[in-house]
């Protein structure tokens, strides 16, 4: 019988909570680019490379290192 909590997981190459750790690591992550983002966005001399810092990390961390792995670039 399916398990949705661990099938995602499992074909990404992680058990459940290893994929809750990097999962949760990417979107705290990603909300802290998004107010940097945002503060960028009202003060354009502060934070003018976090967020596409950020973006490339999270890039070559999820897509390009999981899908030489696995095949997947799905978190």
């Amino acid at each position: 019988m399916p398990n949705p909590f661990t099938d995602h997981p499992t074909s990404v190459g992680e058990s459940y909570a290893e994929h809750f750790a990097v999962s949760s690591g990417v979107g705290v992550k990603m909300i802290g680019a998004g107010l940097a983002c945002l503060v960028h966005a009202i003060l354009p001399f502060a934070f003018q490379k976090t967020g596409s810092t950020t973006i490339k990390r999270l890039h070559d961390r999820i897509v390009a290192s999981r899908s030489a792995e696995t095949g997947s670039w799905v978190i």
